[in-house]
């Protein structure tokens, strides 16, 4: 079979390709030709056919076979619409193909060059030619246009499952495309009593039955993306993470009212997800606004949590003045209530690149989204009768005398916020909590050098 008529062959196998996109597949479809004649096609049937091998390719070399009369395809060129995987590729190689022609290549799994190339070992018995790049446009289009027309239909399904409440804004999904380093699929709840239909956003990644679950909240004004740098440590171990969305922050709904954002609620949320996601043999991993929600969690449910990992954060229990630098925090808040998310995490973190920044402003495009980052500097409870002081008494009462869990405390020594000084005076409120470990190049957001802390936690809560 010559190259002049590789355009008319794929075309063939577009038909096929198309068919197969009907039955919901994807869109792949393949032919076999010898001689000038089709002696069998092949469309990608693996989820009708509940069949992992059933590719175009291979369902096409199985008709051909079956026609030939022989699994010897001597003298045959296969034409398929996407570069065959590892296993086509070597199923090709079996049936003594002459020619492979493809038409758009595959970056992901692609066996004929884009990943690796099969045909390309001189060291195998048989040797098949490869043309690539035949109608690869049209072939990638096909492609492209079905993911596209799936990934709309998922969002109208999930919409459909978490209907946006009249009185909340919900930032739009691509806001979030392409964000460096944070691979991880999302996981929605809308159903919790608490949430009365608002939707919350968490990372859940890891097996389930896995030994340890590392719950990691974040603060005020970050999200999860704040634990990128420390989740793949955690996975690496085996272990399960999950990682929410306060609402009004990250992919979470947010309400567009300040007074919903209340230091009780919001707890309650947290609990209630916990027992959702039913999370056992917990560390709690806490910083900034998720200490002062978080540390007032193990009391209500010690069973879950055998581990606490404190960073620059406080239990505000309304009782002790608030440190001098959160005051100014407040203050800055109230003034320039549009700052830059991203450019305040730069400031203590320069090794920060533009993508990273632009990642920590994305769930607040404009002012209406930015409610929770007004609300919560105002929530901090300063007085004994503030919400959530009688809580934080509790949970000050509960480290101290109940806490039976090991605990690790890392400390951003540049923090004008909640640094050293604020850590130790948290250091003596928890029972058995060793010296902090301090990183002198870290502000804040300590979770920027996350790397570090989370392969030395690993190793400290594995004994």
């Amino acid at each position: 079979m010559t190259p002049d008529n590789d355009a008319h062959w794929m075309r063939l196998a577009l038909a096929e390709a198309l068919e197969a996109a009907r039955a919901g597949e994807v869109p792949v479809g393949a032919i076999v030709v010898k001689d000038g004649e089709v002696v069998a096609s092949g469309r990608n049937a693996p989820v009708e056919g509940h069949d992992p091998t059933a590719h175009a390719e291979i369902v096409a070399l199985r008709g051909a076979a079956q026609r030939l009369g022989n699994y010897r395809l001597d003298g045959c060129s296969l034409y398929v619409t996407l570069e065959p995987c590892a296993m086509c590729s070597g199923a090709m190689l079996h049936a003594r193909l002459a020619r492979v022609v493809y038409g758009a290549g595959d970056p992901k799994t692609g066996a004929a060059g884009s990943v690796l190339n099969l045909f390309g070992h001189t060291e195998l018995n048989h040797q098949t030619e490869v043309q690539g790049g035949v109608l690869a446009e049209e072939c990638g289009g096909l492609l492209s246009g079905f993911f596209r027309e799936r990934r709309q239909q998922q969002r109208s399904e999930a919409l459909a499952r978490h209907p946006l409440r009249d009185d909340a804004l919900r930032t739009p999904e691509a806001a979030f495309a392409q964000l460096p380093a944070y691979p991880w699929a999302p996981h929605y709840v809308s159903d919790l009593p608490s949430l009365a239909g608002l939707r919350l956003h968490y990372l859940d990644e890891g097996p389930r039955d896995a030994r340890r679950t590392w719950l990691c909240l974040h603060g005020n004004p970050a999200w999860s993306y704040l634990y990128r740098r420390m989740l793949p440590t955690f996975l690496a171990a085996g272990d399960r993470v999950v990682a929410p969305d306060l609402i009004g922050f990250g992919k979470s709904d947010k309400p567009k009212k300040e007074g919903l954002h209340q230091f009780d609620w919001h707890r309650q949320v947290l609990l209630e997800l916990i027992a959702r996601l039913d999370l056992r043999t917990t560390v709690l991993v806490v910083q900034d606004w998720g200490g002062i929600l978080g540390l007032t969690l193990p009391m209500a449910m010690p069973d879950r949590f055998d581990g606490l990992l404190v960073m620059n954060t406080l239990l505000a229990t309304g009782d002790a003045p608030l440190p001098a630098g959160f005051v100014d925090w407040r203050a800055m808040c109230r003034d320039k209530p549009l700052y830059g998310v991203g450019r305040l995490l730069a400031r203590g973190n320069p090794q920060l690149t533009d993508a990273e920044c632009a990642a920590y402003d994305a769930p607040f495009p404009d002012r209406g989204y930015r409610a929770a980052l007004r609300a919560f500097p105002e929530r901090v409870p300063t007085t004994i009768d503030d919400p959530g002081a009688a809580l934080s008494r509790e949970a000050r009462q509960f480290w101290q005398q109940r806490w039976q869990g090991r605990s690790l405390m890392v400390v951003g020594a540049q923090d004008p916020v909640l640094g050293l000084p604020v850590m130790r005076v948290l250091q003596q409120l928890i029972h058995g909590c060793p010296e902090p470990v301090v990183l002198p190049q870290a502000g804040h957001f300590v979770q920027e050098h996350g790397e570090a802390i989370a392969a030395q936690a690993v190793e400290y809560f594995a004994h």
